[in-house]
């Protein structure tokens, strides 16, 4: 069947390569690769990701995580102050 494409430079350009290395007719070259890329479209079938949990054991930090978070505020506070009076 007879047909018109309209491709890309490049995509002819490695086509018409393809033809020329294999000493294949470039429309057989085509049917190929056609052939091929929807066959390998057809095989990639996508399932749906899944995680499994892994237990990840008890924290290490054994003190208190709102003193923690705490001492993290009033550090970055201190160096935002900073900051900002070496900018006045």
């Amino acid at each position: 069947m007879r047909t018109t494409l309209t491709l890309d430079d490049r995509l002819l350009a490695d086509l018409k390569q393809l033809s020329l290395d294999s000493g294949r007719p470039l429309k057989v070259v085509v049917n190929e690769t056609l052939q091929a890329g929807l066959k390998g479209q057809k095989s990639t079938r996508k399932s749906r990701y899944r995680l499994q949990p892994v237990a990840m054991g008890k924290p290490l930090f054994a003190g208190d995580l709102n003193k923690a978070l705490r001492m993290a505020d009033e550090i970055e506070d201190t160096a935002i102050i900073s900051k900002l009076e070496q900018g006045k």
